[in-house]
């Protein structure tokens, strides 16, 4: 018996040994209470890996005052945060103002339990558990407008709305490069698309979508969209200190600061997690002959890696500017995310081609608008003509 059997069934002990009346109730508690324990850890975790991470790219230490190398500085933050004044405006709508925090961390929570964090590891197996996620995950547009709105301050009015417009014009490249792997799946069930890539190929290579010249396309525009979503550099653009101060989150102090800091974050993990069933194998290791691994490591080690790529990308590139940020999902990440969809219909319906043929075909039709349309993207530059006077 493996150790993610072994859980299972440890569960299902416990609950068979408590009165039948409360049998349910105990179940959900027991499948909710690691969630909420695990990414909130988790959160605590990735800020002081993203300042070490930061530090070492810009040359410099990084926290290392508040505990051996810095590794109390989460809870000195935690502290901080639930110590310092709540400062309401006089003129903001207090009730809309103390609720939009909460409007952002609870959906995000809710989009947990549809996601397969082991084999057997899932809150809640929906057979439409994708749409689940994005009708879920589409709640926290409502907190950034109710933040902004409910603070009566015209930067967070003007953040609010920039923020939203950020966030739903790059929701459909990340809604589109999903539908590729539903189409070759044919099914919204996140499990079912965990298991459809348990088939070995070449003896000892298990399918992983990212394999794949559709799955890698998708995969590389999931995390883009995904960067975008979750207000992350290059896409920060609401927390844009030089341009409209702090966007939507000005008029916000003390704890109800914390949880829209955490709520990114935990949206971060949620995106990041669902990219691993899609198009990473899930639960599944790369090689069959690592399946002896816990399913539920597998995940997580998967996870730490997207999140230290998420941390890189971020020490690396400087932010857009909002007309490049736009332009770049309208005129980029739209089309490019449409044609997948074409690439991925041809790979379904090529299946009896032989596969070096399958692959560039498939290929050629990803790289060709991928070159012209970053040739339409890249701006025109003149040669500058100096003139003395």
């Amino acid at each position: 018996m493996n150790l993610d059997q072994l859980f299972v069934n440890l569960k299902h002990w416990f609950v068979a040994h408590l009165p039948e009346s409360l049998q349910p109730f105990a179940s959900i508690l027991l499948s909710i209470a690691p969630i909420m324990v695990v990414f909130p850890l988790l959160f605590a975790i990735t800020t002081w890996l993203e300042r070490k991470g930061l530090g070492r790219i810009q040359n410099r230490l990084g926290p290392n005052r508040v505990g051996p190398w810095g590794w109390f500085q989460p809870i000195a933050d935690g502290i901080k945060m639930l110590t310092k004044e709540d400062i309401v405006p006089r003129t903001a709508d207090a009730l809309i103002h103390f609720l939009a925090p909460i409007v952002l961390v609870v959906p995000v929570f809710l989009t947990y339990s549809v996601l397969p964090f082991g084999r057997n590891m899932v809150a809640v197996d929906f057979d439409a558990g994708l749409l689940f996620f994005f009708a879920v995950g589409a709640a926290t547009e409502l907190s950034v407008f109710l933040a902004g709105w409910a603070s009566r301050n015209k930067y967070s009015v003007l953040g609010a709305m920039r923020a939203i417009a950020q966030m739903l014009s790059y929701e459909l490249p990340l809604v589109i490069s999903s539908l590729t792997v539903v189409m070759i799946a044919g099914s919204l069930s996140l499990v079912s698309i965990v298991e459809k890539q348990s088939p070995v190929i070449f003896g000892f290579l298990h399918q992983w979508h990212v394999f794949t010249p559709w799955g890698f396309a998708g995969f590389v525009l999931f995390l883009i969209a995904a960067t975008a979503e979750s207000n992350r550099t290059p896409f920060d653009l609401p927390e844009g200190e030089s341009e409209i101060i702090a966007g939507y989150l000005i008029e916000y102090s003390g704890f109800k600061y914390a949880m829209f800091f955490m709520g990114e974050y935990l949206g971060l993990f949620a995106i990041s997690s669902l990219g691993i069933p899609l198009f990473l194998g899930g639960w599944l290791a790369p090689f069959a002959f690592l399946d002896w691994i816990p399913s539920w490591l597998w995940f997580f080690l998967k996870l730490l890696a997207v999140i230290c790529l998420f941390i890189w990308v971020r020490g690396t590139l400087p932010r857009l500017r909002m007309d490049q940020l736009m332009n770049f999902a309208w005129k980029f990440m739209l089309p490019m995310t449409l044609i997948n969809v074409v690439v991925a219909a041809l790979w379904h319906f090529s299946s009896s081609w032989a596969l070096p043929i399958r692959w560039l075909g498939c290929a050629g039709l990803l790289a060709g608008p991928y070159v012209l349309l970053g040739r339409a993207m890249q701006p025109t530059v003149t040669k500058r003509v100096y003139r003395y006077a």
